[in-house]
């Protein structure tokens, strides 16, 4: 069973930065991509980013592109999401997620807990 676990959240400021790290527990090892998601009160939940089984690839969403960075460390078995310049807007609970590709919840099999972030104005 793969075990994903969240971790980083808090409240920022805006403006400011915050670390997201998402490990699989226990004998789990990452084997396809790992996806960031996140749902803010009320909303679907939406697409952040992803990154490639080795960690050469990523990709963003439009409205984090350019603030967010998706990396891993393979030697910890954990990918981490960066999260610079936050804006209230980014205010949400993120959730990884693996075991799919692409930019819809609907392809990925397995997900944490999620972690909450706030961003405050």
């Amino acid at each position: 069973q793969v075990q994903l676990v969240e971790s980083g959240g808090g409240l920022v400021q805006a403006g400011g930065s915050l670390r997201l790290s998402c490990a699989a527990s226990g004998r789990t090892v990452f084997t396809s991509n790992v996806g960031w998601f996140r749902q803010a009160p009320g909303k679907e939940r939406e697409f952040v980013g992803r990154i490639s089984l080795s960690g050469a690839f990523t990709y963003y969403a439009n409205s984090v592109k350019g603030r967010f960075t998706i990396s891993r460390d393979i030697s910890k078995n954990t990918v981490y999401l960066q999260m610079n310049s936050l804006k209230p807007e980014d205010t949400a609970v993120y959730f990884c997620a693996t075991g799919g590709r692409g930019s819809s919840p609907q392809q990925y099999d397995y997900w944490g807990q999620g972690t909450r972030v706030t961003v405050s104005s």
